[in-house]
């Protein structure tokens, strides 16, 4: 199993990105897939998720609203479309996912992880 992020960049407050997670060595609809990021300094966390049972979850209210998750598993890519950026939102954000239909809020609970790409928001 192999996942890639694609996407990140330097955006101004307000902007949108797409973000992208192309997996490979498995079926994406078979899998729960999750967005997370990294602020520096704090713990990684979980964003949303999508799976076959759950649909999709949202484990961070913050977003609500600006961000969305959705799939493409002809293209087994999983997107974050991310609206109204704040410069609270700048983080590493990484993809990962785990064999099952139910998503998982925590990182121990996920056994494959992208390598992270950086999201900067900042004027």
């Amino acid at each position: 199993v192999r996942l890639v992020e694609s996407g990140g960049d330097l955006v101004r407050p307000g902007g949108s990105l797409r973000l992208s997670c192309t997996g490979s060595g498995f079926t994406s609809g078979e899998y729960a897939i999750a967005w997370f990021r990294q602020a520096p300094g704090k713990e990684r966390e979980g964003i949303l998720c999508i799976s076959k049972s759950h649909g999709i979850r949202n484990y961070d209210e913050s977003v609500k609203g600006r961000f969305t998750i959705s799939s493409d598993n002809a293209k087994n890519t999983v997107y974050l479309q991310m609206s109204s950026l704040k410069p609270e939102d700048t983080a590493v954000y990484y993809c990962a996912a785990q064999w099952g239909e139910y998503c998982r809020r925590l990182t121990y609970q996920y056994d494959h992880w992208g390598q992270g790409t950086q999201v900067s928001v900042s004027s």
